[in-house]
């Protein structure tokens, strides 16, 4: 099986702060890599090094076998019309609606008709519990049913990868699980790629078929729940042990 993402020996600073010191990772097509770490660590700039919102100071990233390393916004354009990115926050458009968040990466990256693109937005939002929701405005949502928007409009152009900031970061456990649930869907039924950053340890153990632990810039330990669980290192199986959500 290929990789779908490949890091090698990537580092990245911010002035004079190392966030990643020398990383190198593989996720293979089709699999769920799980980033676990406590905060700062670099997870979030990982997932934003995949997708070039952020350039790496040194090392090599490969998507999809195709090093993206130093390539600008142009060079990146058809390479990030296969992946998706699920942010923290939703990041939704308040003055769209719903349904036009998710209508909003096919009237940019596509020449379809209005109808196809309505249709197709409505068949997503279905997809993720909204089907409701077409006209809904974003501030009259709940925290779960915005990141569900999310996560549609992620979908919208059918990624082959699938980036995921703490899904489940303000949830309750049980919209927290439906969320999961989406996700693991997703992964199985589509066989998208999945890269996700969590501090929620039950969520990890739902999602992964593999995970990583950064601790101060470093990928010090990488490998199965159960492997990360019995880690030569104290921090990383002290945070297996958590069942804290979010």
């Amino acid at each position: 099986m290929s990789d779908a993402i490949t890091f090698n020996g990537v580092s990245k600073s911010f002035g004079p702060r190392e966030v990643l010191k020398d990383i190198s990772f593989a996720v293979p097509t089709g699999g769920a890599y799980v980033l676990l770490g406590r905060s700062g660590s670099g997870k979030s700039v990982t997932l934003k090094l995949i997708c070039g919102l952020l350039k790496a100071d040194a090392g090599a990233i490969l998507v999809n076998g195709d090093d993206i390393t130093g390539r600008d916004s142009n060079a990146l354009a058809p390479i990030r019309k296969h992946i998706g990115f699920l942010f923290q926050s939703a990041a939704l458009f308040d003055s769209l609606s719903v349904g036009e968040n998710v209508a909003f990466p096919l009237r940019r990256h596509t020449n379809k008709p209005d109808g196809e693109i309505r249709d197709q937005a409505t068949a997503i939002l279905e997809k993720v519990g909204l089907a409701k929701e077409f006209q809904t405005m974003p501030g009259a949502l709940s925290g779960g049913m915005r990141k569900r928007a999310g996560l549609a409009r992620a979908l919208a152009m059918e990624p082959a990868i699938l980036l995921i900031d703490e899904p489940s970061a303000g949830l309750d456990p049980i919209t927290s699980n439906e969320i999961d649930q989406l996700l693991i869907d997703l992964h199985t039924n589509q066989h998208a790629t999945l890269v996700v950053v969590t501090h929620n340890i039950p969520s990890a153990r739902r999602l992964a078929t593999r995970l990583g632990f950064l601790d101060d810039g470093h990928l010090i330990a990488e490998g199965t729940p159960e492997e990360l669980a019995h880690s030569e290192h104290d921090i990383v199986r002290e945070f297996m042990k958590s069942q804290q959500a979010g």
